[in-house]
């Protein structure tokens, strides 16, 4: 069985106001002293009106979706405690006059000091999917098998809709913000595990980059652990839904091993094709087309179909085909969260009525605050 494990970021809103609010410390005080979060599960981000959870490595989708409402349950009530709210949307709705500050510490000082107002912008939030792989050069076949499917993986969890109190008209507005940074976009193909390697040595020694970890890919090898990472997701209002994203991303994982043990050819993606298909995805999540496999416009229902087609037999290897095909049928039925986000903004009709919607999403099935 693959393991997985997931990563969210969230921000931080004032509930008066709805912007960000530079909390973040002592929300992850107070949440470590509800006993309920350990203090590596609970990180600080960038800015200080962001958090980052982290779950366990987890064999179960159940165990993902119970860690994901823990965490989500303790740094609500966490931040109720500190007089801000916790926000699972992956861009901010509203941005105040002042600048959030950045958190301190070498690394974050760094990154400010290479990207300026660059990294001041980053009021935005993505899902990481951790999945488990043999050895470094099994996760690097596993990385140019799947890299086709990052565009459908991001029109799927769209979820950053408004920025600076507008529409942006994208459905992930984060993943152009984010792409601002010198290495990201879908990863390129690879010729094993040197030339990954090798790619990933010649950046850090260029000096454009600090280190690995800003190999900003939307896939790639974890440094720290024996994993491949897939970060093209918005973080996303509802635990269920990323608990489902996680169980396509390991069934994704399932498949490429599959094919690779196998022999299966690989089938080649042209790179400017995938970023073209990124981009389309970003613009326009579910509510359009999205670019198949091999670049061709296909309604966004049909391709989810051949996704689905695709890793029964990695959901059905590990139990998940039961927890994932509902919420699949939901997210065609209901939208995605940038989907609901405007949904919310048209029956409020304010912003702070949109915030509250996402604020009480986050937070569903939390205790009730005061």
């Amino acid at each position: 069985m693959i393991t997985v494990g997931v990563e969210e970021e969230y921000l931080l809103l004032d509930p008066a106001t709805g912007q960000p609010a530079a909390r973040s410390e002592e929300v992850r005080r107070a949440a470590g002293l509800d006993g309920v979060a350990e203090e590596s599960e609970v990180q600080p981000e960038l800015l200080q009106a962001q958090v980052e959870i982290a779950t366990p490595v987890c064999q179960e989708l159940t165990e993902v979706g119970g860690h994901l409402l823990r965490l989500r349950h303790a740094l609500s009530t966490a931040a109720e405690r500190s007089g801000c709210r916790l926000a699972a949307t992956a861009s901010a709705p509203l941005v105040g006059e002042h600048q959030v500050p950045v958190t301190g510490g070498r690394r974050y000082g760094r990154l400010h000091g290479q990207g300026g107002r660059m990294a001041e912008e980053l009021l935005i939030n993505g899902m990481h999917v951790h999945v488990g792989v043999p050895d470094r050069e099994t996760g690097v076949a596993v990385l140019n098998r799947i890299r086709v499917w990052l565009p459908t993986l991001l029109a799927m969890s769209a979820n950053s809709p408004f920025w600076e109190g507008r529409d942006t008209s994208f459905a992930s507005w984060r993943t152009l913000v984010f792409s601002r940074w010198p290495v990201g976009g879908v990863p390129p193909h690879f010729d094993g595990l040197t030339d990954y390697e090798e790619s990933i040595g010649a950046l850090v020694a260029s000096s454009v980059i600090g280190d690995t970890g800003q190999l900003y890919w939307h896939a790639r090898l974890s440094e720290r652990f024996p994993t491949v990472e897939v970060r093209c997701m918005d973080v996303q209002l509802r635990a269920d839904d990323a608990t489902m994203l996680a169980g396509i991303v390991r069934a994704l994982a399932a498949t490429a091993l599959r094919d690779h043990k196998d022999g299966v050819p690989l089938r080649p993606a042209r790179p400017e094709v995938l970023q073209a298909a990124m981009w389309h995805a970003a613009r326009h999540g579910l509510s359009s087309t999205l670019l198949d496999t091999q670049g061709h416009p296909q309604p966004a229902a049909d391709v989810l179909s051949r996704l689905v087609e695709y890793i029964t037999p990695g959901l059905q290897d590990h139990g998940d085909i039961r927890h994932v095909e509902p919420l699949i049928s939901r997210l065609l039925r209901e939208g995605t969260g940038a989907d609901q986000q405007r949904q919310a903004l048209l029956r409020g009709g304010h912003m702070t009525a949109l915030t509250d919607f996402i604020t009480q999403e986050t937070a569903l099935g939390a205790p009730e605050s005061g």
